[in-house]
């Protein structure tokens, strides 16, 4: 009976696996955000994709910190990419959503395979990622009045559209793992 070994490479945390996998859904949002570059004129469609990617990853690897990687490297790339005008306030918009998708994974392990939990974690982190936008824009001195009605309609629209986005990820999680291509993150429940 041979049992297999993983190095544990990145952040001591991460196995090669783990990374590889983490690296792809960064890759990911990345991507579908400059190759579907859609004008909708909707505030928020972007967070389609982010979440859908994010959540995933969750469900990839069910570890700490695993989202905040992703989020972490998404945001990097995408200020040397300088994709977006707001600069290196990018670097909030990616890792706030990163990191509530992560302490919702601490809180409720197994939410990525429910649509309930996806859906709601989903729009919560998807509606923070509009408020940095409200952030900057008091910040800079516009009228409260404006800045609320732009709070509301970014934040409804990024809710929904974060929303959407999550719904896919627990059926995909599921098959995944009933097929054996992912594990369950039982195993070492201290890392979920």
């Amino acid at each position: 009976m041979e049992t297999k070994t993983e190095r544990i490479y990145l952040w001591r945390r991460f196995t090669l696996r783990e990374a590889v996998l983490l690296c792809f859904c960064a890759t990911f949002i990345v991507l579908t955000r400059a190759g579907l570059r859609l004008h909708l004129h909707m505030p928020g469609h972007v967070m389609f994709f982010t979440m859908f990617f994010m959540l995933l990853a969750r469900g990839f690897v069910p570890k700490l910190g695993s989202v905040t990687l992703v989020g972490l490297l998404t945001s990097l790339t995408s200020v040397l990419l300088g994709m977006g005008a707001s600069g290196p306030i990018v670097l909030v918009k990616f890792l706030l959503p990163a990191v509530l998708v992560d302490l919702a994974g601490f809180l409720v392990p197994g939410f990525v395979t429910s649509a309930l939990g996806c859906l709601a974690v989903g729009v919560f982190a998807s509606i923070t990622r509009a408020g940095v936008s409200t952030g900057v824009e008091y910040l800079m001195g516009m009228e409260e009045e404006i800045i609320i009605g732009k709070a509301l309609i970014s934040a409804g629209f990024s809710g929904l559209w974060g929303g959407l986005g999550s719904l896919a990820v627990p059926a995909i999680i599921r098959r995944l793992r009933l097929n054996g291509l992912i594990d369950d993150g039982t195993e070492g429940s201290l890392d979920a």
